[in-house]
């Protein structure tokens, strides 16, 4: 039994003319204590949409459906009362834009103590020293918490919520693009910290990202996301040397190399609107090895090697094609 088990999760937002938007389609991963697992893709296909819904904070308009389990006790099946007890003490997040995720009239060191109080871990001068130890924890000198947001400088208020999430010693991290509008040096010290966190504290977990070397630096497992879904998932080596998914290797194929040996090659068009049904292959039209099929048939994620999954009608034929060979 893995701590974190995701099953079949699905999230639709009304609109307020009608209709909606299947933003989360079928999503299912697991993960281990002290694992790293990266969610990646572009802008708008449904990784901040998929963490924000293993926290229950979705706005009110969201319906969610499927399985979410920590420790084998499922957490969204009760609505808010079953999700309230484990949020912040068994599983935290850090919210993406530090500025926006403190309260800009409260002191730093309130912020961080107030979830002991709530949940019971501790209360008074005890929240308080604790609150001084997570802060130096991060890098933070502990009298910094009497101290308001904008008195740090973004890096500073990005390690204070950090902080904050491990207030309650969760066993689940949850970091939404943890590094955005943080200079180059700062984003690698916050990258270090994360990844020393995990290790000292046996962390699972669940770096939300656009950035693709970022993700094969720090994680063990990733997995991809377009148009709401996984298309590939699997062990960060092999998704980073053997892509089976057209998208994967466009991702890497548009990710600057440093040395200057490969050419950056932008990806046409843009993903799909998903308050429209989607006939066949949701990437067939920016893909540039799209078949006739992939016009009308639904691309499964299926198995393709030791715990590596992809949605490519491609890898479908060719397990077709072994079969009748064999």
């Amino acid at each position: 039994m893995s701590l974190l088990e995701v099953s079949d999760l699905n999230v639709w937002f009304d609109l307020p003319g009608g209709g909606q938007v299947h933003a989360v389609q079928g999503v299912s991963f697991a993960l281990d204590g002290g694992q790293r697992f990266g969610l990646v893709g572009e802008s708008g296909c449904g990784k901040t949409t998929t963490i924000l819904a293993l926290m229950g904070l979705l706005p009110p308009n969201a319906e969610v459906s499927g399985d979410v389990r920590i420790d084998g006790r499922s957490v969204l099946a009760g609505g808010e009362d079953s999700i309230r007890p484990h949020r912040w003490k068994d599983i935290a997040m850090v919210f993406q834009g530090a500025m926006n995720a403190l309260n800009p009239v409260k002191k730093v060191g309130w912020q961080i103590a107030e979830p002991m109080a709530l949940h019971g871990v501790a209360e008074g001068s005890a929240a308080r020293k604790r609150a001084g130890e997570l802060l130096e924890l991060v890098g933070i000198p502990a009298s910094a918490a009497e101290r308001y947001p904008h008195e740090f400088s973004g890096g500073m208020r990005q390690r204070a919520s950090i902080a904050m999430a491990l207030a309650c010693q969760p066993k689940i991290l949850l970091a939404d693009e943890p590094t955005t509008a943080l200079d180059v040096m700062v984003q690698a010290q916050i990258l270090e910290l994360l990844t020393s966190l995990s290790d000292e504290l046996g962390l699972a977990l669940i770096l939300v990202t656009h950035d693709l070397p970022v993700v094969a630096q720090m994680c063990d497992q990733a997995a991809v996301m377009y148009a709401g879904k996984i298309v590939e998932d699997g062990p960060m080596e092999t998704l980073f040397h053997a892509p089976r998914h057209p998208y994967t290797r466009l991702l890497f194929a548009a990710t600057p190399d440093l040395y200057g040996r490969e050419a950056v090659v932008s990806i046409p068009g843009a993903p799909p609107r998903l308050d429209r049904e989607i006939t066949g292959c949701s990437f067939r039209q920016r893909c540039d090895v799209a078949m006739e099929s992939c016009a009308t048939e639904h691309p499964d994620l299926i198995t393709i090697g030791a715990g590596h999954r992809a949605a490519c009608l491609r890898n479908t034929a060719q397990r077709e094609e072994t079969a009748e060979v064999r």
